[in-house]
């Protein structure tokens, strides 16, 4: 059982990244100094603690988030590994929804690459403090400055730097910190474990004393103490500027930098020193806002054992020998397995018969949960990511999550028919784990479409239901979620008077509707406010007909619906009438509007050697890619560029062969856009819709 701390020394914080910038390493080595482990697992070995899923392990890439434990400091510190590939982008999402700090771990080569844009746009969206890790300081092309300047210019960061590296590429050694203005090595024969103090190199005295003036000057606001002994001209006290870094953290105005090479164990325990003293303790966090279930008046939560009880379950996952797993952030309160739990979304009761305290998928069992805990509950029959559990008495809902639109889908049959049943099944546990893996059956072909975020994702879901559930199946080849959009606006008004169920009805609706952000879905509005049962019935009509477009039976999107009329006769209107009338208004409407296919459109990112750069360009051309722009990384080519998700099928393999495998990319859904006439009508044409 792990013993409690006081809430002031708990530290719930992610590892953020790009793929392959060291995430899992770094957390490795966080655990074997810490104690946890004692030997380092290693991701390119297949044996990294945090990654245990098969096809982690297979790929040498994380796909879930893992949560582990350890001390460091009398702290207790639960660490969330995310995901850095794109096509897993949700683990970080719901992972940062519930954390009070992050580690953003940058390549000290690459710099900030896309994915990393990504997370800190997240971190941002969450507001989530945070501190930089410049990772693989040893690797040929290590350039810390380069890194905290792409800090700058990508992020819009305010990077202060309180570490610098000595030495990089084969030479690096150690690392100065600009607090203390000790130098730190580490010795290799204990594996890093002794860290060796000394003084500042002769050949970087002068650069840390320059650094050190910046780092005083980028935090004497947020100390009126520090401020003093700046104008005083009196030394500056270590402990003084160390509370004016927390402060700038804690307010989300700077971000502290650090550096080293996880895998060969240099600058991790510093690292861990870094998380206790400048990342956020639950109670930093302050309260969190949520709102009453029946009045929707706000209520505050504080950080404190004595608040009603409340937590938000942000995962599900599925463990072979306990089931079902509710990953649960305990924000107020406390509750243990005899107490009952209230879903309010659903307006149920629930059960927990188990807690556990989880290291990446090992279990600890614990007794009771509290405030700052992240745990995992075995029990949760009905609740799902996103919901909130509390405290029957004192009933509240937290913000659920809103998750992005698939991308990809693919169509997957039971090789048997022995195996319908077992799929169905399957299929609904994968989709109750994963909030991005959508299953539909298409109405007009009865093909079963798994839709995921990308290629890697629905072929890891394919592979789970061979190697997890033991089912055989067909799968077909990987069809782009297109979408329906207007490109008008139209005025329609429809009439309903006919006999339905022997009962006459009667309903009129005049509805406008007009183009809008495809992001924004549907939008409804009404320019009237009663009766409110008949707006209701119209905008489910609306909803139930938004499902399949006119044009090519799509789904609808970036359309805004505005009631301008109703009318009604009191003895024979009813919400039956109401939302047929609404539907035909509105795929009347949709018609007049000129409908128009949207395709997902992805931002890549193509590092190439200067020699292949004219085979690279061309071939995105041809696929009816734009660049954005070209730029220089050491002696590399980076070229930015939009292009349609449909065309970047084997994309990886023509890349290989245009630059004898000299080159690399990294791409991302970014957003929906229109389709030339020329590839709509072939699309249309495939589908048998012309």
């Amino acid at each position: 059982m792990d013993e409690p701390v006081q809430l002031e020394q708990v530290r719930n914080i992610g590892i953020m990244a790009h793929i392959d910038a060291g995430k899992t390493t770094t957390t490795e080595r966080i655990l074997f100094y810490s104690g946890i482990l004692h030997r380092m697992g290693e991701v390119h070995d297949g044996n990294a603690v945090m990654d245990w899923m098969v096809q982690e392990r297979e790929r040498g890439i994380t796909i879930t988030s893992a949560a582990t434990n350890c001390r460091w400091k009398d702290h207790r510190i639960t660490i969330i590994d995310t995901p850095g590939h794109v096509d897993f982008t949700i683990e970080v999402e719901r992972s940062l929804r519930v954390l009070d700090g992050a580690v953003a771990v940058f390549d000290s080569v690459g710099g900030v690459e896309p994915q990393s844009e990504t997370v800190w746009r997240q971190a941002d969206k969450y507001h989530v403090p945070r501190i930089a890790f410049i990772n693989k300081m040893d690797r040929v092309g290590a350039d810390f400055h380069n890194a905290v300047s792409m800090m700058v210019t990508k992020l819009s960061a305010h990077p202060v730097v309180l570490q610098l590296p000595i030495g990089s590429e084969d030479s690096f050694s150690g690392i100065v910190d600009l607090i203390g203005m000790h130098a730190y090595s580490f010795d290799e024969t204990t594996l890093g474990a002794t860290v060796i103090e000394g003084g500042i190199p002769e050949s970087l005295a002068q650069q840390a004393i320059e650094f050190r003036e910046k780092l005083i000057d980028s935090v004497a606001d947020f100390s009126e103490e520090l401020m003093q002994q700046v104008l005083e001209e009196k030394p500056i006290e270590n402990e003084v500027l160390i509370k004016a870094v927390r402060a700038g953290v804690l307010e989300g105005r700077i971000c502290p930098v650090f550096c080293g090479s996880a895998f060969k164990n240099k600058g991790i325990q510093q690292l861990l020193n870094a998380i206790v003293d400048f990342l956020p303790s639950p109670i930093d966090r302050k309260s969190i806002i949520g709102t009453h279930p029946e009045t929707h008046e706000p209520i505050e939560r504080l950080a404190d054992e004595k608040q009603p009880f409340s937590a938000l379950v942000f995962k599900i996952a599925t463990d072979p020998h306990v089931g079902r797993l509710g990953y649960a952030r305990v924000y107020s309160g406390k509750a243990g397995l005899k107490d009952s739990y209230f879903n309010p979304r659903l307006n149920i009761k629930e059960r927990v018969t188990r807690i556990f305290r989880m290291h990446s998928n090992k279990r600890h069992a614990e007794q009771v949960m509290r405030v700052g805990d992240i745990v995992a509950l075995v029990g949760l029959k009905t609740t799902t990511t996103g919901d909130t559990i509390c405290d029957p008495d004192f009933p509240v809902y937290f913000e659920r999550m809103i998750f992005p639109e698939t991308v990809l889908s693919r169509s997957i049959e039971p090789k048997s028919t022995v195996d319908e049943e077992k799929l169905i099944s399957a299929l609904e546990r994968l989709a109750d784990e994963d909030p991005t893996c959508q299953v539909v059956v298409d109405n007009e072909t009865g093909q079963r479409l798994v839709s995921g975020m990308g290629e890697l994702h629905v072929e890891i879901l394919i592979d789970r239901l061979v190697r997890e559930f033991n089912i055989g199946v067909h799968v077909g080849k990987p069809q782009v979620s297109y979408r329906e959009t207007i490109s008008g606006h139209a005025v329609v008004t429809s009439e309903v008077s006919q006999l339905l169920g022997g009962k006459s009805q009667y309903a009129k609706v005049s509805l406008r509707i007009e183009s809008a952000d495809p992001e924004d879905g549907i939008l409804f509005t009404s320019g009237i406010s009663q009766p409110a049962n008949f707006l209701t019935a119209i905008h489910q009509g609306i909803n139930e007909a938004s499902s399949g477009g006119m044009l090519s039976g799509f789904p609808l999107v970036g359309v805004r619906v505005i009631v301008k009329d109703i009318q009604f006769r009191e003895e024979d209107s009813t919400e039956m009438a109401f939302k047929i009338a609404g539907i035909n208004a509105f795929k009347e409407a949709c018609v007049k509007a000129q409908s128009a296919l949207l395709e997902p459109m992805m931002k890549i990112e193509i590092v190439v050697p200067a020699e292949n750069m004219g085979p690279v360009i061309n071939d995105m051309n041809s696929r009816r890619g734009k660049v954005l722009g070209i730029s220089q990384r050491k002696d590399l080519q980076v070229v930015d560029a939009d292009v349609p998700l449909s065309e970047m099928f084997g994309y990886a393999t023509a890349l290989r062969s245009l630059t004898q495998g000299r080159a690399v990319y990294t791409m991302q859904f970014d957003r929906y856009e229109i389709m030339g006439r020329a590839e709509q009508d072939e699309i249309l044409r495939r589908i048998g819709r012309q």
